[in-house]
């Protein structure tokens, strides 16, 4: 019997309608257009508004559009993964809540916290179950509603972060196609350098909490950054070469949207062209677990069926990861 693999048979991808330029961010805090464009390459990011909202919402539009494109029942899926820090609630999950609202009603559904690698990290399980073969249709999301965690107060982190979110359908296939490989990796050392201090049972939330500030991301920018590039270009050079896979071979590097000089440092370090870079941080700037389903909706008309692509990202936690995937269609 040939090997089942999953394969992505449709991506799709939400962003809020309101629209939080460098200029709107000038009148909030201590910053300018020139000084986010020269440190980040964000130029924009769309944010969330509304009484009631939260990330559900954001994958509700985003797995409607998928469930449409794909001419998929919600009661065919049954798996949901949702990667997500900024989950509705502490408990249900994000998946559940989404897939309730969706109609979603013959899955069972979970969420995967790993930061920014959230996506990578729920794509590769994802894989897995449609691989064993107990699971048909299984959904994948990567959303975050940062705008909920993150200090307006700080220039450091607010003009980096925005809302959004995208989804993909993952479909069994005999064909040499889907998620062909992955390298996943984690160092929880790197808690000290990103988090979110308050709201966990460490720390929850209190008076005290709240007033310090201590709900909103805590970022120290230099090992992050140092153990980003490090972390991202070491998995993509070992899925590459454990697979026997050049530069040549490859249609597209798709990156954590992190960054644009954290971007640029990957793709010189792995000695790949950006212009084979999927880039889109000018838009959106870093929607966390959003980042890669996002890429792969905006560049989905340029790719085409066999096109081999690397996924990376680096996270919280810390939490990083490359997947080699062969686009399916």
């Amino acid at each position: 019997m040939a090997k089942l693999r999953a394969a992505i048979t449709g991506v799709n991808g939400y962003v809020p309608d309101y629209i939080l330029t460098n200029a709107e961010l000038e009148t909030i805090v201590d910053t300018n257009d020139e000084w986010i464009r020269s440190r980040t390459g964000i130029e924009q990011r769309h944010i969330l508004k509304g009484e009631g909202k939260a990330t559900s919402d954001m994958c509700v539009e985003a797995v409607k559009g998928l469930l449409e494109k794909t001419g998929t029942s919600p009661d065919e899926i049954d798996l949901v993964i949702c990667a997500t820090v900024t989950a509705d609630m502490p408990f249900p999950d994000t998946a559940n809540i989404t897939s309730d609202k969706v109609g979603i009603k013959n899955a069972f559904c979970f969420d995967i916290n790993a930061a920014c690698s959230g996506f990578l990290y729920a794509l590769t399980t994802g894989a897995k179950f449609v691989e064993s073969g107990s699971h048909k249709k299984v959904i994948v999301i990567g959303a975050d509603m940062m705008s909920s965690i993150i200090d307006y107060t700080d220039r450091t982190t607010c003009v980096i972060f925005g809302d959004g979110g995208g989804a993909v359908l993952l479909e069994p296939t005999e064909e040499e196609v889907g998620v062909m490989d992955s390298v996943l990796k984690s160092d929880g050392n790197g808690r000290h350098f990103l988090h979110q201090k308050a709201g966990g049972s460490l720390h929850p939330a209190t008076m005290e909490t709240v007033t310090a500030r201590e709900h909103f991301v805590f970022q120290n920018g230099r090992p992050v950054f140092k153990a980003a590039v490090k972390g991202m270009t070491d998995t993509v050079k070992t899925v590459m070469s454990r697979n026997n896979l050049s530069n040549d071979d490859i249609s597209w590097m798709v990156p954590h949207q992190a960054n644009m000089r954290i971007i640029d440092s990957v793709t010189r370090m792995s000695d790949f062209p950006l212009e084979k870079t999927m880039v889109n941080i000018q838009k959106y700037g870093n929607t966390t677990a959003g980042t890669l389903p996002l890429c792969l909706w905006d560049y989905e008309s340029q790719l085409k069926k066999g096109d081999n692509l690397i996924l990376t990202a680096f996270g919280g936690g810390f939490t990083w990861g490359a997947v080699w995937l062969k686009w399916a269609y």
